[in-house]
């Protein structure tokens, strides 16, 4: 069985050669991990790149059971971003399994993250520059998880410096990001 794969382009045409490329390719993934719901291709054009061999870019999203993945790769030639997008998807695939056969860790004493991520929280806001304008919105469907859960979806999603879910365990939003030192805050938002 083949994977649905929708293919989505921005700012560029997608021929009907690179969508059944794609479609073939994508089509695949199901042989590393049978669980995808779906899978997502978004292409677009970066003509204000540096590097013309930066301009084409490949994005690939696939869904399985409430987990994410994503890979993005930039090229100069959209056959080639597909490729190397799909290769590192296949790697996240793989080490996305690997960790579920492992098991995962506790994510125990988040307690003083917490503390810390407040304390910055008060510093950023006690800066007096003006407030900086919303330029886009963006609306996503979460699961409910765990905090390890969301620690493992921030690191698959390569999401470098924060990831927002719904915890399972207080029933809440929290914010999960990257401190300066390399460990981890999370922010449980109150209604004051």
């Amino acid at each position: 069985m083949t994977v649905a794969v929708m293919v989505n382009g921005h700012d560029i045409n997608i021929s009907k050669k690179l969508r059944e490329y794609i479609e073939k390719k994508v089509g695949k993934l199901d042989h590393y991990l049978p669980e995808i719901n779906e899978a997502r291709v978004d292409l677009s054009a970066q003509r204000t790149a540096r590097d013309a061999d930066d301009r084409q870019v490949a994005q690939i999203t696939v869904r399985s059971r409430g987990t994410i993945l994503r890979s993005e790769e930039r090229t100069g030639d959209m056959f080639a971003a597909v490729d190397l997008a799909l290769e590192k998807m296949q790697r996240q695939i793989e080490r996305y399994k690997d960790k579920h056969r492992r098991g995962r860790g506790d994510g125990a004493d988040l307690g003083e993250a917490v503390m810390q991520a407040e304390a910055e929280l008060d510093e950023a806001a006690s800066d007096s520059e003006p407030a900086p304008k919303i330029v886009r919105r963006k609306r996503f469907p979460i699961t409910p998880m765990t905090e390890p859960e969301a620690i493992e979806q921030m690191m698959l999603l390569q999401h470098d410096n924060f990831f927002i879910f719904y915890n399972a365990d207080t029933a809440r939003i929290n914010i999960l990001y990257a401190r300066k030192d390399g460990s981890l805050g999370l922010i449980e938002p109150e209604v004051g």
